[in-house]
């Protein structure tokens, strides 16, 4: 006992609930659900609550078995949350629109679809106005969601994202002559506790972002065996993709207006 305490309290909190939990919940329903449930028994509970009590049983000749397997999920459940950050860091690139070499033709299609797909949002606001006058209010409420997220001008990166990121740049070097793709850690170093305390939470915010975007896809790949999965799996995509662009847009918030009046502060001491 003395050993679990301790280590508790060496786990951080973002590491418990962000990796280790959902790993051990994704490595349980693939056990159970997906290797012995199938699609043919989806809904069989007590297969399931049956599979479950077989593989926490420690008492009788298997048990030597028993323990193997709960090594192994174990092990299974470690190597999920090691693996997580690594394949988060690929989505946060992608993301971003730092695209290696051999994936930018395919990002150059999806920056033309995208271009082709923008409008100013002036236009589209005379159009809801259009449909409401004519009594269409549902696409009047659609082109008035579709005003609200549509950037102001035409996209130039592979992504939603990469665009908000150049703008954020563009912006802090204009404004305050930083380049703070090279300056991040510099910024983080020189800053006080409190602007320093609020750029890591929002970038913490993002990167737990791009985690579930990885946790909802692993999911909805679990429905090759068990189906539920898939649509679990979907909706989880769909809100964390809501959750990235909510935290792409509050960290590159922060990070102009940290960065702006850092600036500010440092030429007020110089004169």
């Amino acid at each position: 006992m003395g050993l679990l305490t301790e280590v508790q309290k060496r786990i951080p909190d973002r590491w418990f609930f962000r990796r280790l939990l959902p790993a051990t919940v994704f490595v349980m329903i693939a056990v159970i659900c997906c290797g012995r449930l199938g699609q043919s028994h989806w809904a069989d509970l007590n297969l399931a609550r049956n599979s479950l009590a077989s593989t926490l049983r420690f008492s009788g000749p298997a048990a030597s078995d028993t323990i193997a397997s709960l090594v192994l999920l174990a092990v299974a459940v470690a190597v999920l949350a090691f693996t997580v950050p690594l394949v988060a860091g690929a989505i946060s690139t992608l993301a971003s629109g730092a695209w290696p070499w051999w994936l930018v033709p395919l990002g150059d299609r999806l920056r033309a679809a995208r271009q082709r797909r923008w409008k100013e949002p002036a236009r589209i606001g005379e159009a809801a106005v259009a449909a409401r006058d004519k009594g269409h209010k549902f696409l009047a409420a659609r082109l008035d969601a579709r005003r609200a997220t549509m950037p102001a001008t035409k996209p130039e990166q592979f992504t939603w994202c990469g665009d908000r990121f150049a703008a954020t740049r563009r912006r802090v070097r204009e404004q305050a002559g930083l380049e703070i793709t090279t300056a991040w850690t510099t910024l983080l170093l020189v800053l006080p506790d409190a602007p320093r305390a609020t750029l890591t939470d929002t970038r913490d915010s993002y990167d737990a972002a791009c985690e579930a975007i990885v946790w909802s896809i692993a999911v909805a790949l679990l429905g090759a065996w068990w189906w539920p999965a898939l649509p679990v799996g979907l909706v989880l995509a769909t809100v964390a993709w809501r959750w990235l662009r909510h935290a792409v847009t509050t960290f590159c918030a922060t990070v102009e207006v940290i960065a702006i009046q850092h600036a500010t502060d440092l030429k007020t001491a110089a004169h």
